[in-house]
């Protein structure tokens, strides 16, 4: 044995690597419709730091987008106060801007209001024997 240093042969800790997300991973983060964001968006993966910089401090383009629309089909149902579903059973197309959206909140066609109903805690039907629920006892 000697009293020599020992080389340090232990795998140095790599430097972290940013992590990149797909346009669309991003837009749904973001809330807005894919399709409807400008190229530069598209081109590329985006960065977990540049996507937080967009949450913190959005440029114009995205405020227009929350704003104006068209808005994805989550963010539509959330506006209209009814399910994904409800929109799919309606035939809605899959984006509408804020004046199809207030334009449908004006109108009140039936399907709204019904879906509307089913959709609000503690409203509508009694719950039935669907998949995952107990039958109700009518005592």
């Amino acid at each position: 044995m000697t009293d020599a240093p020992r080389e340090d042969r232990r795998q140095q800790p790599k430097p972290p690597k940013e992590q990149l997300l797909s346009p669309k991973t991003a837009a749904d983060k973001l809330g807005v419709y894919l399709p409807a964001t400008p190229e530069e968006f598209l081109a590329a993966p985006i960065a977990r730091s540049a996507l937080q910089t967009l949450q913190a401090d959005p440029p114009e383009w995205l405020v227009t987008l929350r704003k104006e629309g068209p808005h994805p089909r989550k963010e539509t149902a959330r506006r209209l106060g009814v399910s994904n579903s409800a929109l799919a059973r309606a035939g809605v197309s899959d984006a509408m801007t804020t004046a199809e959206i207030r334009a449908l909140l004006d109108e009140r066609p039936d399907w709204l209001i019904a879906e509307r109903d089913k959709f609000a805690p503690g409203t509508g039907v009694v719950p039935g024997t669907a998949v995952g629920e107990r039958p109700t006892n009518p005592d």
